[in-house]
């Protein structure tokens, strides 16, 4: 009984904090202001693309987990995943950017659904190539791994 409910919390939790992983990196980059106005925004305030973001966050991962050799093809598995999902996300969100007609509520509502779509769609995507890689890690660094889904910080709690 208590290894079933281990198999299901454990891809659960997973989930979850793939959810939450994704969600930082690609609503940050998500163009959804409620107020959105028929204005281009200045380049000044431009926010910097998915991809951008992914790859900055590539780079902090690979730093912190210190990937070994034999990790580097479960690595560039996972890594092509998420570039393909920030380009795909980049191209839903300029989508929505060319578009300067103001939205109304329930336009808004459909974005957000279309955005949500997308993450699951992504995760269902990236979900094997980091289960793999995970479970190629030392314990070392699965607890680093952990810290940093748990936290979004190198050992760092979040404030709460």
């Amino acid at each position: 009984m208590k290894q079933t409910a281990y198999q299901v919390v454990f891809p659960v939790t997973l989930v979850v904090v793939m959810v939450a992983f994704l969600s930082t990196i690609f609503f940050a980059s998500a163009n959804l202001s409620f107020a959105a106005s028929g204005k281009e925004k200045s380049s000044a305030i431009a926010r910097p693309s998915a991809v951008e973001q992914t790859e900055a966050q590539i780079k902090q991962l690979q730093g912190a987990l210190n990937i070994t050799e034999a990790q580097k093809g479960l690595w560039n598995n996972l890594t092509q995943v998420m570039r393909e999902n920030a380009k795909d996300m980049d191209a839903l969100t300029k989508d929505r950017a060319e578009n300067t007609k103001p939205m109304n509520a329930v336009e808004h509502m459909k974005f957000h659904s279309q955005i949500t779509e997308a993450h699951l769609g992504q995760l269902k995507k990236l979900i094997p190539p980091f289960e793999a890689l995970y479970a190629s890690m030392s314990d070392e660094q699965k607890e680093t791994t952990d810290t940093i889904f748990r936290t979004g910080k190198h050992g760092k709690p979040k404030r709460k």
